[in-house]
């Protein structure tokens, strides 16, 4: 059963993100950042508070992602990134990711803190931040 509502346009949306995201960083990466993406939509807190769907999590303006401003996001979904968003839709969560609604790739090591929410890890490149269970207890 999923966790997010989302028609198949939406579910397109999301794959075309986690890729331009993050498929330098393999399947497992790309999860993360879908698990990112899903946590947002469903966080009424914080940045987030007006964010229901896909379409308003992925062009959210400010704090939205880099990726929808290059060329290679606006590229057709293929099935492997298709597949991948299924998982994250329907609930599946990877850790440092697991409750995270940031993410970001630092030029050296990850930060304690970013924007004020802790560091929850790393996963090659990018850095995870989750916020407390107190200020987001939806995720």
């Amino acid at each position: 059963m999923p966790v997010i509502q989302s028609t198949e346009k939406q579910l397109e949306l999301l794959a075309r993100l986690m890729r331009a995201e993050a498929e330098g960083e393999g399947e497992l990466g790309m999860l993360m950042v879908g698990n990112v993406g899903v946590n947002r939509v469903l966080a009424s807190c914080l940045d987030f508070t007006d964010i229901r769907t896909i379409e308003q999590m992925v062009f959210q303006s400010p704090g939205g992602f880099e990726a929808t401003q290059k060329g290679y996001f606006y590229q057709r979904a293929r099935e492997l990134d298709k597949r991948l968003a299924r998982r994250v839709i329907n609930g599946e969560r990877f850790h440092p990711a697991t409750r995270s609604l940031w993410f970001f790739r630092p030029e050296g090591g990850c930060p304690d803190q970013w924007y004020d929410q802790w560091n929850s890890g790393r996963y090659k490149s990018h850095c995870f931040f989750s916020p407390s269970e107190s200020d987001c207890p939806q995720i």
